[in-house]
């Protein structure tokens, strides 16, 4: 993944800033719940929202096209997770509604971060020449009755002598 003609690091990803950007807010905010809650559901949410970065970034370490879409697919389902949590939080008066809104209008950007940030893979991957393989020459078979026969008439009764 280049950026600006160089080879990026995960570290250079807007989209692994933005999850980050998203899991460290989740974390403040956790860490001020008494220990009931963070033990019950706080730990939950924050594993949640941590994984969307890890997985970014696991997918950012994958050689092939195929095993980088499976880590997006899997940040993609702990995005879906981690709105489960807030749902969790919300009706739990855990965080004021606003603080709740927000997480989720940022969580919706990082989803459209990350399916665009797929679609460019699935992009790359279709503009890369198909791989070669090692394949011998097709034989030509002679299926015409006018061709000359492998095994002339003289040929045939010697075999047979």
């Amino acid at each position: 993944m280049a950026i600006g003609g160089t080879l990026a690091t995960f570290e250079d990803l807007q989209i692994l800033k933005s999850a980050e950007a998203v899991a460290d807010s989740v974390w403040k905010s956790v860490s001020r719940w008494d220990e009931f809650t963070k033990d019950v559901v706080g730990k939950q949410l924050t594993r949640a929202v941590d994984s969307i970065g890890a997985n970014i970034a696991e997918s950012f370490g994958r050689y092939g096209f195929g095993e980088k879409l499976q880590f997006l697919y899997y940040a993609r389902d702990s995005l879906f997770e981690t709105k489960y949590w807030l749902n969790r939080v919300r009706e739990r008066g855990l965080m004021k509604p606003d603080e709740v809104n927000a997480y989720v209008e940022n969580l919706t950007q990082l989803a459209r971060q990350l399916n665009t940030f797929a679609s460019g893979l699935k992009t790359v991957r279709a503009e890369q020449p198909a791989k070669k393989s090692v394949r011998e020459p097709v034989p030509a078979y002679i299926t015409s009755i006018d061709s000359e026969p492998l095994f002339s008439e003289e040929d045939l009764h010697l075999l047979t002598q």
